[in-house]
């Protein structure tokens, strides 16, 4: 491709609601375009990346045993009705109604689909195991899309289903995609870290989150200092540890906190640390009025809170519910005489003395609190999000956080689907059981996406060549010079012979100029063809990755390319 021809409408300066690198390098590579929100055009640049994360999932997919299909975007509503999903999925589900006013959703995933396809055909266990995979597009209707493809509404993902008759039969799928997901993000150039997870909306006995760490990122990583451990921040565990609390209980009495509604306030006010008050947070269930008791220090960790409850909705409830629940105002409860269904708090309010905690009425909180004889706990978990330091679950190192972008998920679905959709077979006693499942979603979009915000730098992109749109550029410079022009002409059609897909920059633009769009664009490799280098029968290789620049023998630079792609390694940035 001549980069005279090529679509790429590239952009000198941010766009103004481009906010994370991605989003801002992928507008000004012209790479994207934005059609409206969370809904992007790839360009050719983008698309030429996009075929290629693909090809290398497709690649990786089949030799895992998968086998591609395509499944409708469309979805009736029966499906979703039959899995128990219609209701509880949320506003993200996109709901219409055809013509003839049969309700419908666009795709956000494709369990009911897939579960439907494989329980008319699949009879016996001879069938079994299966996995199934397509790559397409999906819909979620994000109330706040943003950061590009990171988290748009529309997207595209790669979705596989495993059907397998044993449980360890679907251990050894759940295995065998792991490691296939090893090996794709690999080939992509990627460092990547999987971690422990929820699995959320999915469901499913577990999961892993496969994440790139990110400076940017929007997920957080937490690991152990010591051991592997490592989950993101809604499945991350904290060992419980020996209360540091001991003093001597003392005797409950109230104080007066005028306007003092949060607990820096209340801190400060009192000259008490954080971690000696307890904050009462009232929400509201399917199940009812739940106060869920913090230390003060901590924050709601609201997945860990609908686990343990068994719920699916959890929200925060409005004045008028805390104040029949409590008596008091927002931003004064406390755990004493409440009126809430449940009562659970976190394993580290379990042993503390002489604690601080709303009144339950206006401008008052109550000092010397014990929570051993002064309020009642139904229930103690873990219920917290973790932080720097905490204690690792698994053994006595500390856990860090850091900053990552989740590509890929995959679960060990169980029954769930089979059961609720009566998928069965018949066992090898002619006896009738339900197929146990898998799903593995890679998101294809946002892989791209991912290894921009994990490699760039002042100058744009730094793209793993494994998924660059093109693996090298061929720029020649010089005023109409036809030794220049034809050397370099004959470099790029000799990369392209060798399999080797490169770009020739044969505009008439400032030598400045091609080196700002080469690197913006984040090819891997560029070829400068310069009157003094050819004096020499020599041109300039330049590592997009290092910035090491090479003089390199007219003769040998494909070569020379294909070694440099070849050996090519990512580097911590």
């Amino acid at each position: 491709m001549k980069m005279s021809k090529l679509f790429a409408p590239t952009l000198k300066e941010n766009p103004a609601d481009a906010e994370v690198i991605s989003h801002k390098l992928m507008l000004r590579a012209g790479m994207i375009r934005k059609l409206t929100s969370g809904v992007y055009s790839y360009l050719p640049l983008g698309y030429r990346s996009l075929r290629k994360v693909e090809q290398i999932i497709r690649e990786e997919m089949d030799a895992a045993g998968a086998q591609e299909v395509f499944l409708p975007a469309v979805q009736p509503s029966e499906l979703w009705k039959e899995s128990g999903r219609w209701e509880v999925y949320g506003p993200e589900l996109l709901r219409f109604k055809d013509r003839h006013d049969r309700e419908c959703c666009f795709g956000p995933t494709h369990e009911e689909v897939i579960t439907d396809l494989v329980r008319r055909d699949v009879r016996s266990y001879r069938d079994l195991p299966l996995n199934l995979y397509q790559i397409q597009t999906k819909f979620r209707d994000e109330m706040r899309p943003r950061f590009g493809l990171m988290r748009g509404r529309e997207f595209i993902m790669k979705d596989a289903y495993s059907f397998d008759a044993t449980e360890d039969g679907a251990e050894a799928a759940y295995k065998k995609m792991w490691d296939a997901y090893g090996r794709i993000f690999s080939r992509c150039g990627l460092l990547f870290r999987p971690v422990e997870a929820d699995s959320g909306p999915i469901g499913g006995s577990f999961s892993h989150e496969f994440m790139v760490p990110a400076a940017t990122g929007e997920d957080m990583i937490v690991s152990c200092d010591t051991c592997d451990y490592a989950a993101n921040m809604e499945k991350a565990e904290i060992r419980p540890c020996d209360p540091s609390d001991h003093k001597v209980p003392g005797t409950r009495k109230k104080v007066a906190t005028p306007g003092m509604t949060s607990i820096e306030q209340v801190s400060e006010y009192l000259k008490v640390a954080p971690e000696t008050l307890i904050k009462t947070l009232i929400v509201r269930t399917e199940a009812g009025s739940v106060a869920v008791l913090l230390r003060g220090d901590h924050e709601l960790n609201e997945v860990k809170v609908r686990n343990l409850l068994r719920v699916a909705d959890l929200e925060l409830a409005d004045e008028w519910t805390i104040e029949e629940v409590t008596g008091g105002p927002l931003g004064f409860s406390g755990p004493i005489g409440l009126k809430a269904d449940t009562v659970i708090a976190d394993q580290a309010i379990r042993g503390l003395t002489s604690v601080v905690v709303g009144g339950n009425e206006a401008d008052v909180h109550i000092m010397d609190v014990n929570p051993n004889t002064d309020f009642r706990v139904d229930r103690y978990g873990d219920l917290r999000c973790a932080v720097q330091g905490d204690p690792c679950p698994r053994c006595h190192g500390t856990l860090r956080l850091d900053r990552g972008i989740e590509v890929g998920h995959v679960f060990k679905l169980g029954v769930k689907y089979s059961t609720a959709m009566d998928a069965t077979f018949l066992d090898s006693d002619g006896a009738e059981k339900h197929m146990i499942m898998g799903c593995y979603g890679i998101g294809v979009s946002r892989t791209i996406a991912a290894a921009i915000e994990q490699n760039h730098d002042d100058d744009g992109i730094i793209f793993p060549p494994p998924i660059a749109p093109f693996s090298a550029i061929v720029t020649p410079v010089g005023a109409r010079d036809t030794e220049i022009e034809e050397t370099a002409e004959r470099v790029y059609r000799d990369l392209w012979a060798q399999g080797i897909d490169a770009l020739l920059d044969d505009r008439d633009e400032r030598p400045g100029v091609k080196f700002k769009d080469a690197d913006l664009i984040g090819v891997p490799f560029r070829i400068t063809v310069g009157k003094k280098a050819l004096a020499q029968g020599k041109v300039e290789l330049r590592d997009r990755q290092t910035r090491e620049t090479e003089l390199i023998e007219v003769s040998e630079i494909v070569a020379e390319v294909r070694r440099s792609l070849e050996n090519w390694k990512p580097i911590p940035r």
